[in-house]
């Protein structure tokens, strides 16, 4: 653990407790992805093959109370209606949001701040509720980066202040963007991230055209994130064992530092959410194969730290 020089000497240990707690003391992040009812609006909640329980906003909270995950990203008023009957879930608060009808071909994207630092931290402490960190979506390559790096640069500064872990969604995304997954780019979008002060930083990790993983390549994109660690992003719903087998690529062969994952966690029944987030986090946190993995997503096996 680093703990920045923005981080006050007296919020130091808080800096600490909420770092652990986030990555259940392994310095990894298995984040569990709650942003999408803004993100995505109901596309990821209703439709063919979604089970009916996904549609219930409580699906997620009874996921991330029962799952062994790291952190529950999503955002505060979601908090404030579901948070009371579930406060031992370790919150990662989502300060920006956009909906995804405006599409990069019509207008560059931009995410405006729904909220300050703090009102988050008035939030906590006035509702005792478990709020690790804050989160921000950044888009690189917008018209209106500035406006954002501005805004991430002071979200950060001002959780770091009161000992909040920051994590920073980062997009290479506008109209001058031509490839959107190009390595070399996501690395500037890395190291972008990194000058602002992110502690964590989500970031998509590219694959071929065969659906093969770019994971050589992608260390250009770990090594520019410096001491900030990467998170991949978890994606659409896909098979298992591919999911496994991508996730430990990433972690034990390019090096990255956790995943951000939502739609392959609840977009299935309570049970199997719950068995697919517990391998998750045995990759992620406690080095297990894709095999165990998977024996853990079947019932086979129990989640051993």
């Amino acid at each position: 653990m680093h703990i920045p020089l923005s981080v006050p000497r007296e919020k130091e240990r808080e800096y600490q407790k909420n770092f652990n707690l986030a990555t259940r003391k392994t310095g990894k992040m298995m984040m569990f992805a709650g942003d999408q009812k803004v993100e995505h609006l109901n596309d990821d909640f209703y439709g063919k093959g979604i089970p009916a329980e996904v549609a219930d906003p409580e699906h997620y909270f009874k996921i991330a109370d029962k799952a062994r995950i790291g952190v529950f990203a999503t955002q505060l008023g979601l908090i404030g209606r579901y948070g009371r009957d579930y406060p031992q879930i370790p919150y990662l608060v989502k300060m920006n949001s956009k909906t995804n009808i405006l599409q990069a071909k019509h207008k560059d994207p931009f995410s405006n701040n729904w909220l300050q630092v703090d009102d988050v931290v008035k939030f906590k402490k006035q509702s005792g509720a478990n709020i690790v960190g804050v989160g921000y979506t950044l888009y690189v390559g917008s018209w209106y980066e500035s406006a954002m790096f501005e805004q991430a640069s002071r979200m950060i500064f001002e959780a770091h202040q009161n000992g909040l872990l920051t994590v920073l969604w980062v997009y290479t995304r506008g109209q001058a963007v031509l490839d959107s997954e190009d390595i070399h780019l996501n690395a500037g979008g890395a190291g972008v991230a990194l000058c602002l002060g992110a502690d964590f930083i989500k970031i998509i990790c590219p694959k071929d055209k065969k659906g093969k993983q770019k994971t050589k390549a992608f260390k250009e994109v770990i090594n520019a994130a410096g001491r900030a660690g990467i998170i991949c992003v978890g994606g659409s719903k896909q098979p298992e064992k591919k999911f496994f087998s991508d996730l430990y690529e990433q972690i034990h062969e390019a090096g990255s530092r956790g995943c951000a994952v939502g739609r392959n966690i609840y977009q299935r029944p309570l049970e199997e959410s719950i068995r697919m987030a517990n391998a998750i986090s045995a990759i992620t946190l406690y080095n297990n194969t894709p095999k165990e993995a998977y024996d853990i997503f079947i019932g086979k096996r129990k989640l051993k730290s």
